[in-house]
Protein backbone atom coordinates (compact mmCIF):
# COMPACT_ATOMS: atom_id res chain seq x y z
CA UNK A 1 0.00 0.00 0.00
CA UNK A 2 1.81 3.41 -1.09
CA UNK A 3 1.59 6.52 1.01
CA UNK A 4 -1.74 7.76 -1.31
CA UNK A 5 -3.67 5.29 -0.57
CA UNK A 6 -3.29 5.09 3.20
CA UNK A 7 -4.35 9.40 2.87
CA UNK A 8 -7.05 8.62 0.70
CA UNK A 9 -9.05 5.93 2.46
CA UNK A 10 -12.16 7.16 3.38
CA UNK A 11 -12.04 5.93 7.08
CA UNK A 12 -9.01 7.69 7.31
CA UNK A 13 -9.95 10.65 6.01
CA UNK A 14 -12.53 11.06 8.90
CA UNK A 15 -10.78 9.96 11.23
CA UNK A 16 -7.85 11.62 11.21
CA UNK A 17 -9.80 14.97 13.24
CA UNK A 18 -11.30 12.77 15.55
CA UNK A 19 -7.68 11.44 16.71
CA UNK A 20 -6.59 14.86 16.70
CA UNK A 21 -9.30 16.40 18.91
CA UNK A 22 -9.24 13.15 20.85
CA UNK A 23 -5.79 13.83 21.88
CA UNK A 24 -6.56 17.76 22.99
CA UNK A 25 -9.50 16.70 24.90
CA UNK A 26 -7.35 13.80 26.38
CA UNK A 27 -4.81 16.84 27.46
CA UNK A 28 -7.83 19.04 28.92
CA UNK A 29 -9.03 16.03 31.12
CA UNK A 30 -8.44 15.43 34.79
CA UNK A 31 -5.40 13.83 35.25
CA UNK A 32 -3.39 15.68 32.71
CA UNK A 33 -3.93 19.24 32.78
CA UNK A 34 -3.40 19.95 36.59
CA UNK A 35 0.01 18.15 36.12
CA UNK A 36 1.19 20.16 32.91
CA UNK A 37 3.63 22.35 35.11
CA UNK A 38 4.93 19.14 36.70
CA UNK A 39 5.74 17.50 34.08
CA UNK A 40 7.79 20.80 32.57
CA UNK A 41 9.48 21.29 35.98
CA UNK A 42 10.58 17.34 35.66
CA UNK A 43 11.79 17.71 32.11
CA UNK A 44 13.51 20.58 32.82
CA UNK A 45 15.46 19.02 36.05
CA UNK A 46 13.62 21.69 38.42
CA UNK A 47 11.57 19.48 40.29
CA UNK A 48 13.79 18.43 42.45
CA UNK A 49 16.98 20.02 44.11
CA UNK A 50 17.98 23.45 45.53
CA UNK A 51 15.49 26.29 44.10
CA UNK A 52 17.02 29.25 42.44
CA UNK A 53 15.83 32.38 41.51
CA UNK A 54 17.22 31.49 37.75
CA UNK A 55 14.68 29.75 35.97
CA UNK A 56 15.51 27.37 33.29
CA UNK A 57 16.43 28.70 29.79
CA UNK A 58 13.16 28.49 27.90
CA UNK A 59 15.22 26.42 25.24
CA UNK A 60 16.00 23.57 27.89
CA UNK A 61 12.34 23.30 28.82
CA UNK A 62 11.37 23.30 24.90
CA UNK A 63 14.02 20.78 24.39
CA UNK A 64 13.10 18.63 27.39
CA UNK A 65 9.06 18.78 26.16
CA UNK A 66 9.86 17.80 22.92
CA UNK A 67 11.96 14.67 24.12
CA UNK A 68 8.84 13.87 26.67
CA UNK A 69 6.57 14.22 23.66
CA UNK A 70 8.71 11.66 21.78
CA UNK A 71 8.34 9.10 24.13
CA UNK A 72 5.01 8.94 24.95
CA UNK A 73 4.11 9.37 20.96
CA UNK A 74 6.57 6.54 20.49
CA UNK A 75 4.24 4.17 22.49
CA UNK A 76 1.14 5.20 21.85
CA UNK A 77 2.10 5.08 17.99
CA UNK A 78 3.32 1.17 18.63
CA UNK A 79 -0.10 0.44 20.00
CA UNK A 80 -2.06 2.32 16.98
CA UNK A 81 -0.12 0.25 14.65
CA UNK A 82 -0.33 -3.26 16.39
CA UNK A 83 -4.52 -2.77 16.21
CA UNK A 84 -4.35 -1.86 12.81
CA UNK A 85 -2.33 -4.95 11.80
CA UNK A 86 -4.84 -6.75 14.13
CA UNK A 87 -7.43 -5.32 11.93
CA UNK A 88 -5.88 -6.62 8.79
CA UNK A 89 -6.21 -10.31 10.05
CA UNK A 90 -10.06 -9.81 11.26
CA UNK A 91 -11.21 -7.78 8.47
CA UNK A 92 -13.56 -10.56 6.98
CA UNK A 93 -15.52 -9.89 10.17
CA UNK A 94 -15.50 -6.02 9.83
CA UNK A 95 -18.92 -5.63 10.85
CA UNK A 96 -19.39 -7.35 13.41
CA UNK A 97 -16.01 -6.03 15.26
CA UNK A 98 -17.30 -2.43 14.21
CA UNK A 99 -20.58 -2.63 16.38
CA UNK A 100 -19.01 -4.55 19.14
CA UNK A 101 -16.22 -1.45 19.34
CA UNK A 102 -18.86 0.86 19.13
CA UNK A 103 -20.44 -0.87 22.36
CA UNK A 104 -17.03 0.05 24.07
CA UNK A 105 -16.82 3.42 22.66
CA UNK A 106 -20.05 4.03 24.06
CA UNK A 107 -19.39 2.79 27.38
CA UNK A 108 -15.80 5.17 27.35
CA UNK A 109 -18.19 7.85 26.33
CA UNK A 110 -19.85 7.62 29.65
CA UNK A 111 -16.75 7.49 31.70
CA UNK A 112 -15.49 10.53 30.30
CA UNK A 113 -19.09 11.79 31.47
CA UNK A 114 -18.71 10.56 34.77
CA UNK A 115 -20.18 7.23 34.97
CA UNK A 116 -18.19 4.28 35.67
CA UNK A 117 -15.19 6.34 37.41
CA UNK A 118 -13.13 2.85 38.18
CA UNK A 119 -12.62 2.47 34.67
CA UNK A 120 -10.77 5.47 34.79
CA UNK A 121 -7.54 5.11 36.19
CA UNK A 122 -3.57 5.76 36.75
CA UNK A 123 -1.33 2.53 37.07
CA UNK A 124 1.19 4.52 39.38
CA UNK A 125 4.94 2.79 39.24
CA UNK A 126 7.93 3.35 41.22
CA UNK A 127 9.86 3.54 38.65
CA UNK A 128 10.99 7.33 38.37
CA UNK A 129 13.58 8.34 35.77
CA UNK A 130 16.10 10.69 36.30
CA UNK A 131 15.43 14.39 36.06
CA UNK A 132 16.58 16.66 32.96
CA UNK A 133 16.90 16.18 29.45
CA UNK A 134 17.94 12.77 29.72
CA UNK A 135 15.05 11.29 31.61
CA UNK A 136 12.20 13.18 29.45
CA UNK A 137 11.96 10.54 27.31
CA UNK A 138 11.21 8.02 29.89
CA UNK A 139 9.03 9.99 31.71
CA UNK A 140 7.00 10.18 28.08
CA UNK A 141 7.28 6.70 27.90
CA UNK A 142 6.10 6.43 31.46
CA UNK A 143 3.53 8.29 31.44
CA UNK A 144 1.73 6.90 28.22
CA UNK A 145 1.88 3.68 30.42
CA UNK A 146 0.93 5.07 33.74
CA UNK A 147 -1.71 7.39 32.18
CA UNK A 148 -3.47 5.09 29.85
CA UNK A 149 -6.18 3.93 31.93
CA UNK A 150 -6.72 7.45 32.64
CA UNK A 151 -6.62 8.36 29.27
CA UNK A 152 -8.64 5.29 28.37
CA UNK A 153 -11.85 6.57 26.76
CA UNK A 154 -10.12 8.50 24.09
CA UNK A 155 -7.25 6.43 23.75
CA UNK A 156 -9.84 3.41 23.57
CA UNK A 157 -12.13 5.28 20.84
CA UNK A 158 -8.78 6.00 18.57
CA UNK A 159 -7.73 2.16 19.00
CA UNK A 160 -10.87 1.03 17.77
CA UNK A 161 -10.77 2.88 14.72
CA UNK A 162 -6.93 1.92 14.23
CA UNK A 163 -8.40 -1.43 14.64
CA UNK A 164 -11.19 -1.54 11.90
CA UNK A 165 -8.83 0.90 9.48
CA UNK A 166 -7.17 -2.74 9.23
CA UNK A 167 -3.72 -1.49 8.48
CA UNK A 168 -0.57 -1.25 10.34
CA UNK A 169 0.42 2.04 8.63
CA UNK A 170 -3.21 3.72 9.15
CA UNK A 171 -3.11 2.73 12.90
CA UNK A 172 0.18 4.17 13.35
CA UNK A 173 -1.06 7.34 11.67
CA UNK A 174 -4.42 7.53 13.67
CA UNK A 175 -2.09 6.98 17.06
CA UNK A 176 0.44 9.65 15.69
CA UNK A 177 -2.35 12.50 15.17
CA UNK A 178 -3.38 11.47 18.51
CA UNK A 179 -0.23 12.22 19.68
CA UNK A 180 -0.32 15.62 18.28
CA UNK A 181 -3.01 16.49 19.55
CA UNK A 182 -1.79 15.82 23.34
CA UNK A 183 1.54 17.01 22.38
CA UNK A 184 1.24 19.95 20.82
CA UNK A 185 -0.53 21.99 23.98
CA UNK A 186 2.60 20.61 26.27
CA UNK A 187 4.91 22.33 23.59
CA UNK A 188 2.56 25.42 23.52
CA UNK A 189 2.67 26.15 26.70
CA UNK A 190 6.68 25.14 26.77
CA UNK A 191 6.74 27.78 24.57
CA UNK A 192 5.62 30.57 27.28
CA UNK A 193 2.75 32.60 25.29
CA UNK A 194 0.66 34.44 27.08
CA UNK A 195 -1.87 33.69 25.05
CA UNK A 196 -1.59 29.97 26.01
CA UNK A 197 -1.77 30.49 29.77
CA UNK A 198 -4.72 32.01 29.39
CA UNK A 199 -6.64 29.42 27.43
CA UNK A 200 -5.02 26.82 30.01
CA UNK A 201 -6.74 29.08 32.70
CA UNK A 202 -9.89 28.91 30.74
CA UNK A 203 -9.58 25.15 30.19
CA UNK A 204 -9.04 24.49 33.82
CA UNK A 205 -12.28 26.57 34.79
CA UNK A 206 -14.50 24.71 32.21
CA UNK A 207 -12.61 21.15 32.54
CA UNK A 208 -16.32 19.90 33.49
CA UNK A 209 -17.95 21.04 30.05
CA UNK A 210 -15.01 19.96 27.85
CA UNK A 211 -15.14 16.46 29.55
CA UNK A 212 -18.80 16.08 29.02
CA UNK A 213 -18.80 17.69 25.43
CA UNK A 214 -16.10 15.21 25.08
CA UNK A 215 -18.24 11.92 26.11
CA UNK A 216 -20.98 12.82 23.89
CA UNK A 217 -18.92 12.97 20.86
CA UNK A 218 -17.76 8.86 21.74
CA UNK A 219 -21.26 8.26 22.48
CA UNK A 220 -22.45 9.67 19.59
CA UNK A 221 -19.57 7.62 17.41
CA UNK A 222 -20.27 4.91 19.33
CA UNK A 223 -23.93 4.76 18.18
CA UNK A 224 -22.55 5.44 14.41
CA UNK A 225 -20.68 2.17 14.50
CA UNK A 226 -23.61 0.05 16.11
CA UNK A 227 -26.41 1.10 14.28
CA UNK A 228 -23.97 0.68 10.94
CA UNK A 229 -24.07 4.08 10.15
CA UNK A 230 -20.23 4.95 10.60
CA UNK A 231 -19.86 2.40 7.89
CA UNK A 232 -22.11 3.71 5.10
CA UNK A 233 -20.60 7.39 6.04
CA UNK A 234 -17.32 6.48 5.64
CA UNK A 235 -18.05 4.75 2.16
CA UNK A 236 -19.41 7.53 1.34
CA UNK A 237 -16.82 9.74 2.34
CA UNK A 238 -14.64 7.34 0.34
CA UNK A 239 -16.60 8.24 -2.59
CA UNK A 240 -16.16 11.29 -2.29
CA UNK A 241 -12.52 11.57 -2.23
CA UNK A 242 -12.11 9.28 -5.09
CA UNK A 243 -14.11 11.27 -6.77
CA UNK A 244 -11.82 14.25 -6.14
CA UNK A 245 -9.03 12.76 -6.89
CA UNK A 246 -10.59 11.51 -10.30
CA UNK A 247 -10.83 15.32 -11.44
CA UNK A 248 -7.88 16.29 -10.47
Amino acid sequence: MNPGEIVLNGQLFAAVPIALLAGLVSFASPCVLPLVPGYLGYVSGMSNGPRTKQAPARSRVMLGTVLFVLGFSLVFVLIGAFAGTVGAFVVRWEDVITRVLGVVVIVMGLVFVGQFSFLQRTVKSSFRPATGLAGAPLLGVVFAIGWAPCLGPTLIAIQALSLTSGSAGRGALLGLVYCLGLGIPFLLVAAGLDWVTGSVAFLKRHIRAINVAGGILLIVIGILMVSGLWGILMSRVGVLIDGYVTTI
